[in-house]
């Protein structure tokens, strides 16, 4: 099955959760056991999974992810969002997850999400489950 789930983030840098979108992709394929592959095609978005049952979780990865890479440095990048590319270079780009039972076999807090760093956009991430 392939499909591409389209986004549209709302600010500079956010977390959005994608796991319902993705797990309603795996039930419109009636698929049961697989593997979902994700692939996110921009040099400046990511995806993640981590904890998704405390909205601070989300924030404070980004708190620190400013941290880490600032928005005022001394970048070579003429577009001015070197710190975009750098950010989802230390996230990536993929994820592999397991489908048991029609749905993406992930810890109890866990959820899947895109990450903007150079929003807001219009994004897209592929779904691929084999």
């Amino acid at each position: 099955m392939k499909r591409t789930l389209a986004i549209k983030t709302s600010s500079r840098t956010e977390f959005v959760d994608i796991t319902a979108d993705i797990e309603e992709a795996i039930r419109s394929e009636g698929v049961d056991d697989g593997v979902c592959m994700l692939f996110v095609p921009h040099t400046t978005a990511a995806i993640t999974i981590n904890e998704s049952a405390d909205p601070s979780v989300k924030s404070d990865i980004l708190m620190i992810l400013n941290k880490i890479v600032p928005r005022k440095e001394a970048y070579g990048h003429i577009e001015g969002n070197s710190p975009a590319h750098i950010k989802s270079s230390i996230i990536g780009p993929s994820q592999i997850i397991a489908v048991e039972g029609g749905r993406l076999k992930l810890g109890t807090w866990q959820g899947v999400f895109f990450c903007e760093f150079d929003g807001p956009r219009s994004r897209k991430v592929h779904i691929r489950i084999l």
